[in-house]
């Protein structure tokens, strides 16, 4: 299947849970969404679906509290998980996310990409590097999208993504970087197809070993 016959626009709302035993049957391919709770990351699946309102946005970061899931095809879903670090919230709530945000990444054996998201002007904090470390250990690709990149220059954005891939190289592992607006749109077309490649090999992968097992 080519990548072309994927389209994320397609995605409707599925389920909200608060931890991986409310979610849909564990097969077929998610792509997942993780970032800081003040990085866009509902901006971004909204610029990225083309719809306006299909993940919640806030001007109080934190708002996504829960694994909210939705369907773009049979079988592939997109995964917007708790936002972490930043939000203004009691300690034991933001534990109780901590926990279903680590039980999905560590269990769920239909994860197959991770896009971390990260504000431009402030990357590659701690939890952001322990999750794409994490997911390069686990094999996972990796996309991390800079996002608010309307907030720089051009030669500032181009600098800091420059400088965020000479780190990230160091850990060996498939992990993309770009710049990301989701007000001006800037890189949502090569984020959007990285995305839907990501969703197309894995059919062609699950494809192969049906028909070995033929």
């Amino acid at each position: 299947m080519s990548s072309s016959a994927i389209h994320l626009s397609k995605a409707t709302f599925t389920i909200s849970a608060p931890d991986i035993r409310r979610l849909p049957e564990d097969s077929g391919i998610e792509v997942a969404f993780a970032g800081r709770s003040n990085a866009g990351k509902s901006s971004a699946l909204n610029t990225l679906t083309n719809q306006k309102s299909l993940a919640r946005t806030s001007k109080t970061p934190g708002r996504t509290q829960l694994i909210n899931v939705f369907e773009i095809a049979e079988n592939k879903r997109l995964v917007d998980l708790p936002g972490y670090g930043f939000a203004k919230v009691p300690l034991e709530m933001k534990k109780k996310w901590q926990k279903a945000l680590g039980e999905y990444l560590e269990k769920r054996e239909s994860l197959k990409g991770l896009v971390v998201l990260m504000d431009i002007r402030h990357p590659l904090k701690d939890l952001d590097l322990d999750l794409i470390e994490w997911a390069a250990e686990s094999d996972l690709p990796v996309l991390c999208l800079l996002t608010k990149a309307d907030k720089l220059s051009q030669g500032k954005r181009s600098a800091e993504v420059l400088k965020i891939k000479k780190t990230l190289a160091q850990l060996n592992a498939d992990i993309k970087v770009q710049a990301f607006s989701s007000l001006k749109r800037t890189g949502a077309e090569q984020a959007n197809n990285v995305i839907c490649n990501w969703f197309a090999a894995e059919d062609e992968s699950e494809q192969e070993v049906e028909q070995a097992q033929e």
